[in-house]
């Protein structure tokens, strides 16, 4: 937003933004509340399937000391792997298995990891003859996109809500709020105009299953 506009203009387009997303929202809703009962019950089925293998997943983690929220999406091998130092929000896709969970890995809302993406938290002492583990984590805000084949090295310790990296690249250090990135190593070079809040994070890979349900039990 323009720092130069006049504050009625200002309030105006934060008006109209905030319009735009309530009207986004109503996609979703529309497209299951508008189909067939026959098409309805077809992706019903594929969900449900979707959603008993994400739920083995979830609950593999739990089990195993990880915190994850509501509507997480996580591959069996991560959850076989994971631990106490795994914590996840709620609406969240992860399709990468790559997460070094030897050090502390917050991950917030809304967040979404592609296929291919390392996340690093763990280093050594190079300074040291005995070249020890150096621990130092990663918290990852709400909103966060990490697209495929990224690098994040245990440098980089903190990603600000709604931050977005460009596929391919490696990053570093801490990133800014909204900031999207890119580069070897990254550098910001925009800034995000807003948020996914339209989007039902998990029906990217089918794993919509109880709110597809309820949205069509809402009609």
């Amino acid at each position: 937003m323009d720092m130069r506009l006049p504050n009625f203009q200002k309030e105006k387009n934060i008006k109209n933004n905030k319009l735009t997303q309530e009207e986004e929202k109503e996609v979703y809703k529309q497209n299951i509340q508008s189909r067939s009962t026959l098409h309805y019950i077809l992706g019903l089925v594929v969900r449900w399937k979707q959603n008993l293998k994400y739920e083995k997943a979830r609950r593999i983690a739990r089990k195993k000391g990880a915190i994850i929220g509501e509507g997480v999406i996580i591959p069996i091998t991560l959850a076989k792997s994971a631990n106490k130092n795994l914590v996840i929000g709620n609406h969240v896709s992860i399709q990468t298995d790559k997460i070094d969970l030897r050090s502390p890995v917050h991950i917030g809302n809304n967040v979404i990891i592609g296929s291919g993406t390392e996340i690093i938290t763990t280093s050594h002492n190079i300074d040291s003859p005995e070249w020890e583990h150096k621990y130092y984590g990663i918290t990852i805000e709400d909103f966060v996109w990490i697209p495929t084949n990224i690098l994040i090295l245990p440098s980089c310790r903190l990603i600000g809500r709604g931050a977005v990296i460009s596929s391919g690249n490696v990053v570093v250090k801490d990133i800014e709020p909204m900031s999207i990135v890119g580069g070897n190593p990254a550098q910001e070079f925009k800034k995000r105009k807003c948020v996914h809040s339209a989007l039902v994070v998990e029906s990217l890979l089918g794993g919509d299953y109880k709110i597809y349900k309820q949205t069509r039990k809402n009609k």
